[in-house]
């Protein structure tokens, strides 16, 4: 999940790329974070760039890549990565372009690819790579659009591609490629309902799936799909509440999951599936909590995790999950 930021303060959407043994990839084991910073107000305009930080790989501390922070757009919203780690590209809202770059395997530093920043519709709030890094699509919340571009495995470059870009609900707002990478899907905050597409494995252009648009609650700002790509969540920031989905692996389809919409916190804007599938969080700005619940594997239903919601900073704006350390091996039994 790529996830749009509604940020009130400097920091709005962090990557964090560790990646451990791909030392041949990275030139360190710890990775490099990345985030991307609107400015000095982040709903006014002014220059926006992004922070690069290497991993340590035995503290997790961040420290500065040199030449950091680095030059993007105005208002920079939202950063992803390549999934090759190549290459990072940044939606710069106030600018109307999405800002792409070039990562130094070795050091974690940005250069800008020669074209950018690649042109945008209106406020484009979110940004997302193709699991096969040959697309990238953008949310664009005022021309109620988004854009699709082909990635140049060699460069970074992005071309949009023919028929882009595609209508979208009112206000789109976050946008997310299912791991399969057949299907993808978008949140309209305004019109309060999710876009589904299916994707052209050849050309990366967006297709309506049959039926959609498909209901969600107030607001919906972000969306995510859990990794076997059966399951969808939406957090809906004007009701409250999260937004549950089975997917038609055939089709892209969206069937409400049985007592959906679930109860969230106050103004949820994000919501996010940890890596093995068992659990869903969603972060709750009016709140200033984290809603966890455990997902049923067969319904796809979430039930409220004990002692939830969970205390957090103020206005909590996005939320991740990552993968813990392995269980340790059971070498015997007492008898």
């Amino acid at each position: 999940m790529k996830i749009a930021c509604k940020c009130t303060n400097l920091v709005c959407c962090i990557v964090l790329m560790a990646l451990a043994g791909a030392t041949a990839l990275w030139g360190q084991a710890g990775g490099f974070a990345y985030v991307a910073n609107c400015g000095d107000v982040c709903g006014g305009i002014g220059p926006g760039n992004v922070s690069a930080y290497t991993i340590d790989r035995a503290t997790g501390a961040l420290v500065p890549v040199t030449g950091s922070p680095f030059s993007a757009g105005t208002n920079a919203v939202s950063v992803t990565v390549h999934p090759t780690g190549q290459f990072a590209y940044v939606a710069n809202r106030g600018s109307n372009n999405v800002s792409a770059y070039s990562i130094d395997g070795a050091t974690g530093a940005l250069t800008p690819v020669d074209g950018s920043p690649f042109p945008t519709g209106a406020n484009p709030t979110s940004v997302t790579v193709h699991p096969t890094g040959q697309f990238a699509y953008v949310a664009n919340q005022s021309s109620t659009n988004v854009s699709a571009y082909s990635i140049d495995g060699t460069s970074g470059a992005l071309t949009p591609v023919g028929g882009s870009p595609f209508p979208a609900g009112a206000a789109p707002t976050s946008v997310t490629v299912d791991p399969t990478g057949q299907f993808a899907y978008v949140a309209n905050a305004t019109s309060n309902d999710v876009s589904a597409y299916t994707i052209d494995g050849t050309t990366g252009a967006l297709v309506p799936v049959i039926g959609s648009p498909f209901p969600a609650g107030g607001n919906p700002e972000s969306v995510t799909v859990n990794l076997t790509g059966q399951l969808a969540y939406v957090a809906n920031h004007g009701s409250n509440n999260v937004s549950a989905y089975s997917i038609n692996g055939t089709t892209g389809e969206l069937s409400g999951v049985f007592g959906s919409p679930f109860p969230a916190g106050l103004a949820p804007r994000s919501v996010a599936v940890d890596p093995t599938g068992q659990f869903a969080y969603v972060a709750n700005e009016g709140s200033a909590n984290v809603s966890a619940y455990t997902i049923d594997g067969t319904t796809g239903a979430l039930v409220p995790v004990f002692g939830s919601p969970f205390p957090a900073g103020s206005g909590p704006d996005s939320v991740t999950t990552t993968a813990g350390p392995p269980a340790p091996a059971v070498t015997g039994a007492k008898k």
